[in-house]
This record gives C-alpha cells, sequence and structure tokens, in this order.
C-alpha cells in the first residue's frame, strides 16, 4: 500500500475512520495506518515528523511485510513524505485546516467586517469545513445543531475566544449539496467586566444555490477564500403582546371614529366662523358657534331575542359600496348596541344569528363576549336550527 493525501472526514468507530482522498473519493482507514508527516505537523503536535521511506525494490525478503503506512492528517489536507510533501500542506490540531501564518509577500485581505460568521471552507475540490467565526471582540458561547426534515439534532457545544475560529464543526460534499441540513447556531457573547448584557442569537441558516456561489469572498480571522454567511444580522424585531394590544386599541378607536363621524356646521354657524376667521367680526361670538342643547335620550327599547346580524337585515338598501371592513364595523355596531340594550333592560338571554361563513364575525363576537364581565356564559345556539350560525348569551 503507497502513499496517499486525504483528509479524514467522519469517524466510523473506534479503529476506523473515513478518508477524503483525490477527487473526494472516500475510503476506510484503520487509524493505526494513518501517519502525520508534514513538517508543520511537527509545529503543531511538538514533535518532529516522522521520516517515511518507500518501499525498496529486489528480493521478497528485502520487502517490507505490513505495507506502507498511509500519510494523513486529522482535519486537513495530508502531507506526503518530505521529499514529495506538496505545497498545500496545513498544520493540524484544534484549527485543523486553517493557515497557521500567512507569508510576508502574501497580499492581506481585506479589512473584514465585524461580527460573527459560518464559513465554507475548501478542504478538497467538492469538499467543505464548516467552521464558526467570531471577528469581535468579546468572547462567545454556542451551540450547533442541523435540522433535515423539521427535525433538529444539537452536534456541538463550545466557546470560542475573541478574533479566533473554531475547529470543523462539520463536512459537506458539494455533490450532495440539494441535500445539506439547515444549520442552527445559538450565540451568547460576553465580555468580562462589560457594562451590558448581550442577547442570546439563535440563528437558522439555510442553503440555496442562488445564494450560495456568490458570497464567496475573503474571511475575516482565518485569512482566506470562504463562502461566508453573517448570523448576528438580526431580523426586524416582532410586536411584543404590549404593543399590538395598542395596535388593536388603536384600530378599534379608528373604527368608532368612522362610526361617528364629528358634527358638521349649519350654514349659519360656518357663515359667523368663516367672517371671525376673515378679520370681519372678533372672534368671542360663543352664543352664534355654540353647539345646539342636546336630545332628550330616547327610551331604551329591549332588543328582540334572535337578533338576526345579517347585512340584509340591517341594511334593507343593500350593502353595495361598503368594503368588507365597513360591512364589519356595520355587524359589530348593531351586535354592541343589542347587547347593551339587553343587559339594560334586564334581559336573561339573547340569541345572535350571525351565519357560518368565513367565521370572522362570530370569532370577534365570541372574543367580546369573553371580555365581558355582564355575561354569564355563551354557546352555540339550537344546531337543528341554526346550525353553527348562532351563539346563544346567557346575561347576568
Amino acid at each position: 500500500m503507497g502513499t496517499e493525501e486525504g483528509i479524514i472526514t467522519r469517524v466510523l468507530d473506534s479503529e476506523l475512520v473515513e478518508v477524503a482522498i483525490d477527487n473526494d473519493f472516500t475510503i476506510p482507514v484503520l487509524l493505526r495506518e494513518l501517519v502525520p508527516v508534514a513538517a508543520e505537523e511537527g509545529q503543531a503536535f511538538r514533535r518532529p515528523a516522522p521520516e517515511i521511506t518507500r518501499p525498496t525494490t529486489g528480493s521478497k525478503k528485502n520487502k517490507p511485510t505490513g505495507g506502507q503506512p498511509k500519510a494523513l492528517r486529522l482535519g486537513s489536507g495530508v502531507a506526503m513524505p518530505p521529499a514529495a510533501a506538496p505545497a498545500r500542506a496545513q498544520p493540524a490540531g484544534p484549527s485543523a485546516g486553517m493557515p497557521a501564518a500567512r507569508p510576508a509577500s502574501a497580499t492581506p485581505p481585506p479589512p473584514a467586517a465585524k461580527g460573527l460568521f459560518l464559513a465554507l471552507v475548501h478542504q478538497a475540490p467538492e469538499l467543505l469545513a464548516l467552521h464558526l467565526l467570531n471577528n469581535t471582540e468579546a468572547e462567545v458561547v454556542f451551540t450547533y445543531g442541523e435540522e433535515r426534515q423539521g427535525k433538529y439534532r444539537a452536534l456541538t457545544a463550545d466557546k470560542l475566544k475573541a478574533k479566533a475560529a473554531s475547529a470543523a464543526l462539520a463536512h459537506l460534499h458539494l455533490k450532495d449539496f440539494e441535500q445539506w441540513p439547515a444549520v442552527v447556531f445559538q450565540l451568547l457573547s460576553f465580555k468580562l467586566n462589560a457594562d451590558t448584557a448581550y442577547d442570546l442569537l439563535t440563528k437558522r441558516q439555510s442553503f440555496k444555490a442562488s445564494t450560495f456561489y456568490t458570497s464567496r469572498r475573503p474571511a475575516p480571522v482565518i485569512g482566506k477564500e470562504a463562502y461566508l454567511f453573517q448570523l448576528d444580522e438580526r431580523p426586524a424585531p416582532a410586536l411584543n403582546p404590549e404593543k399590538l394590544a395598542q395596535a388593536e386599541a388603536s384600530l378599534e378607536a379608528a373604527f368608532e371614529a368612522a362610526a361617528n363621524p364629528a358634527p358638521k356646521l349649519d350654514t349659519k354657524q360656518a357663515s359667523v366662523l368663516q367672517q371671525a376667521l376673515a378679520g370681519d367680526k372678533p372672534l368671542a361670538v360663543p352664543a352664534a358657534i355654540a353647539p345646539a342643547p342636546p336630545k332628550p335620550a330616547a327610551a331604551l327599547v329591549a332588543p328582540p331575542h334572535e337578533f338576526d346580524l345579517h347585512l340584509e337585515a340591517l341594511r334593507p338598501e343593500g350593502a353595495e359600496g361598503l368594503s368588507n371592513t365597513a360591512m364589519l364595523r356595520l355587524q359589530l355596531d348593531a351586535f354592541e348596541d343589542a347587547l347593551s340594550r339587553a343587559l339594560a333592560t334586564n334581559m336573561h338571554e339573547i340569541i345572535f344569528i350571525h351565519g357560518a361563513g368565513n367565521g370572522v364575525l362570530r370569532k370577534e363576537i365570541h372574543r367580546q363576549l369573553s371580555r365581558n364581565k355582564d355575561i354569564k356564559f355563551f354557546e352555540e345556539a339550537q344546531k337543528e336550527k341554526f346550525g353553527y350560525g348562532a351563539t346563544l348569551v346567557r346575561l347576568k
């Protein structure tokens, strides 16, 4: 067996790993056959790289019986023996696949944006290693998981220092791009002696061909090309319950204002106000523009026991020209008026016939009834007579 270059992509069991060699072809290899041989390996493991000699030719008694171990390094390209070591050999260890140092003659990458990034770095032409990059001044505690077909699986939890890159969290094959899982990060930054606390950030990143292949650019921290996705770009915050309640109150106020417009001035009042504004008469003429005295309130009349909320019953002339919102407001106003009169006249119960329809009117009526303290209970009324189109309300 000769020396070969490859990358460990998966641990199969305690003695066997999967190795990707040229053109992303994978083979199982025993751990005892793996030998780190690149010169950089000595720096990572603090030991000299072993010398491996090729088998000599000649008679069978001079040939080794067990074959020659494979030259391989965990998590990065495998180095060949020193005489044939490729130029792309890289250091191993916790940051396998990352360059140990940039040569002085290399062009420095452009300034990188601050933030937390997901980076997919080529380990072979068809194999990518997934890393978390922390290009901030704070440390980050993170969890990493994958989501497939709606099911989440947690895989890693670790801490990452400022201006650092994680070890490879996963290896993905480009040939399986359509089957890649969505990756899920939970990120909590912290900085010793900081005067503010950080929020927990949860980010789900899925991959689409339309955006993936255009995301390749110089990555921060590692200083090499990668498919790069920023994780700490927060979406617009959702409305909290308090703001939702305020929005609902504003909407109800708008409906009420539309149903009860301000009274118009009659011709005489308008003339007096116009003269006052033009300077022909002094503005202090309160008697001329005083509102008319209120009319005495009409006696309350109890609503019918079965109150029909259909539009044809409330508006005999038809609903032409009314929007859906205006029609709903008309029905709700009639419901509220009938309920108020039923309570004021001490009725014991009332049936509101709202119809089945799309359920919007029924839902809004039930919502208002559930908030009213003067209601004993409400339920569907006589299904054999009304179906699901009426609600019986028992009053206190």
